[in-house]
């Protein structure tokens, strides 16, 4: 969903569909998708969009990664620093992507926030 797709729950059955978002992005190739389209489509009534996450939850995400590092992490103050600049998530990528091990962290702690939203709208 963080890629430009649509999540769809099935309620009946749990499962989970996603298929490309082409309101968003109508040039997206749906070539490989065209089975899971069609199972959506033929079948929109049991199925139940995952709402998508919007920028202000994004947002505090990232506030909440750069948080709970270490006081002594220089990066933590770059982080703070940087969402409070005016393109805050242009700033704050751009540091995750020369932080060394500190990306790959952010992705796991982005990764675990997006499950647990998912999780809610499911619920």
């Amino acid at each position: 969903m963080d890629c430009g797709f649509r999540g769809y729950y099935h309620q009946h059955t749990g499962e989970l569909l996603f298929v490309p978002d082409t309101l968003r992005n109508p040039y997206f190739e749906t070539e490989l998708f065209e089975e899971d389209i069609k199972k959506w489509e033929d079948n929109q009534n049991d199925f139940v969009e995952i709402a998508t996450m919007d920028s202000s939850r994004s947002f505090e995400i990232m506030a909440a990664f750069a948080e709970q590092l270490d006081l002594k992490n220089p990066l933590k103050g770059r982080l703070i620093n940087a969402l409070g600049k005016r393109k805050p998530f242009r700033e704050f990528k751009s540091l995750i992507d020369f932080s060394g091990p500190y990306r790959q962290q952010w992705f796991q702690f982005r990764e675990a926030r997006i499950m647990e939203w998912v999780k809610s709208q499911l619920k």
